[in-house]
């Protein structure tokens, strides 16, 4: 009986953060339930530029206008964090968790260092909430095209 009441007030604590067990547990196929995006809100790349030549390692610095950065599984509305689409053909599916597909960056990071064969790459941003969702709408910069030298 203490067990139980323990379960229930741990249960009790977990919603009372805002979080949803609704949104965690999906609906049984895969999708769970997407956090709302501000209006006009905008993921874009700093740097490097679209069309620049860069060396094997380098920064990538994020942009992001109109909601704020948290780490992941922070419940603040109006901010999510930042994932890094490399060479990608499309975008993550609406309303599933961010896979190993994408870097992820729950830090809040908001720029990193990556190594990339010589060649031709593509680089893209996506905004995911605090469970590696991307919101509703998407939040995705512009892909640009950087060639390693």
């Amino acid at each position: 009986m203490k067990l139980k009441k323990l379960a229930i007030i741990a249960l009790t604590s977990f919603a009372s953060v805002g979080f949803s067990t609704a949104g965690i547990a999906g609906d049984g196929h895969g999708h769970h339930h997407a956090t709302k995006s501000l209006e006009g809100a905008q993921a874009y790349i700093i740097s490097p530029k679209d069309g620049e030549t860069v060396p094997e390692t380098f920064t990538v610095k994020f942009g992001l206008k109109g909601m704020g950065v948290a780490p992941a599984g922070v419940n603040k509305p109006g901010t999510g964090h930042h994932h890094l689409l490399i060479n990608s053909k499309s975008l993550p599916k609406p309303g599933v968790p961010m896979g190993n597909d994408v870097k992820h960056f729950g830090g809040g990071q908001t720029e990193t260092t990556i190594t990339l064969p010589k060649g031709e790459h593509t680089l893209q941003l996506v905004l995911g909430d605090m469970l590696h969702i991307p919101h509703d709408p998407m939040i995705v910069s512009k892909k640009i095209k950087i060639t390693v030298k």
